[in-house]
């Protein structure tokens, strides 16, 4: 029903109440009027109206222009009607009609069907109906013209905030239901489809020819899986999400694992973690080979965030490192252990001849909100 579905029901219970405090009147003044028998008609016809539009008013779809209008008309006719069933001079002066607060009740069914505009214009053609019939333009004729217009403009934007708040609701519900549904399928396909499309990668790359071609096949077409059934939802301003931006590496040669769920970090995070280790696969590329693979690994803990870069490549010599620093060589020194020593986190190189190398990247995380 929604979040509007409350604001229809309090106008219904406005017109009921209305419509006794209207009868109250008539049986205080009747004998006043000029035709009493005439307002007990016109009472009537009050109720009748208040019922035929509270079961008109209680599905959504009848809510349109025609019962709005409709609504308007009948309610300033019945107000115009009363300037004839009373006294020649009743009504002169501000003295309130036997309808009394009943003709707000078109006013709030417009400000909460459009909002402000329509709550606007409904009190303006209520208002002048109502100074017409006092005739003179006194302070208390003024006030309730006023008050009008303030119930139709504090109603719409009451309404409109409702039904944007609605709006925001069920995009919050799509949006949970829609992320729930990923995690079920990423939980599905990493236990089944990706695990499969990596054995055959691997075990392509291992056996070489036509079975490394169909191994690198594998590999692209668990990437693109990866990435359609996770999906990237946004984050906030500054704030990125590492595993997008380390999907980018995933090729046939080199295979991205990372977490079902987003790993948010600050964009500055993102940014230099993503170029240590483009300096990394850069240095799997250069030194390894052609038929070299790596694999990156992202994993997403409590404290920190770390990455890790694998290769099956020769290894590196001991002393080889501090040997390209002396020489002017800094891609690992400065490019990806200089990177990470300024956001404060650190860098684990274990490699020995024969059996590849492993480059681990771990920042701490320093602020609320899970970013590192």
């Amino acid at each position: 029903m929604g979040l509007e579905a409350p604001l229809w029901r309090a106008l219904a219970v406005f017109r009921l109440a209305a419509l006794g405090y209207a009868f109250l009147l008539v049986l205080n003044k009747y004998r006043q009027f000029a035709h009493p028998a005439a307002g007990w008609l016109v009472l009537a016809g009050m109720g009748a109206w208040t019922l035929l539009v509270w079961v008109a008013y209680r599905e959504p779809r009848r809510r349109g222009w025609q019962l709005l209008l409709a609504d308007l008309v009948v309610t300033a006719g019945l107000l115009l009607v009363t300037g004839w069933i009373g006294t020649g001079d009743r009504w002169r002066g501000g003295a309130g009609t036997m309808s009394g607060a009943w003709i707000a009740a078109p006013v709030l069914a417009w400000a909460i069907s459009g909002g402000r505009r329509r709550g606007t214009v409904a009190a303006i053609v209520i208002g002048g109906v109502d100074l017409v019939l006092h005739r003179d333009v006194t302070v208390n004729t003024i006030d309730s013209a006023v008050l009008l217009l303030l119930c139709g403009i504090v109603v719409g934007h009451v309404a409109r905030l409702t039904v944007d708040a609605q709006a925001r609701l069920q995009r919050a519900v799509e949006l949970e239901a829609s992320t729930r549904e990923r995690e079920r399928l990423a939980r599905g396909m990493h236990d089944s489809v990706l695990q499969a499309l990596a054995l055959v990668q691997r075990r392509g790359a291992e056996l070489g020819g036509e079975a490394a071609a169909l191994g690198r096949l594998a590999g692209d077409q668990g990437a693109a899986l990866r990435a359609l059934v996770v999906g990237h939802p946004p984050q906030p301003d500054g704030v990125e999400d590492l595993g997008v931006r380390l999907d980018r590496f995933s090729t046939g040669q080199v295979a991205v694992a990372a977490p079902a769920t987003p790993v948010p970090v600050s964009s500055s995070t993102a940014a230099e973690v993503t170029a240590a280790v483009g300096s990394a696969l850069d240095n799997v590329s250069v030194h390894c080979g052609p038929g070299a693979h790596a694999w990156v690994l992202l994993e997403d803990e409590p404290a920190a965030v770390t990455v890790t870069v694998r290769d099956n490549g020769p290894g590196i010599a001991p002393g080889r490192l501090e040997e390209a620093a002396a020489d002017g060589r800094l891609g690992v020194s400065q490019s990806i252990q200089g990177r990470i020593r300024d956001l404060g986190g650190t860098v684990t190189i274990t490699s020995a001849p024969g059996a590849g190398t492993e480059v681990e990247l771990r920042i701490p995380r320093r602020v609320p909100g899970r970013q590192a």
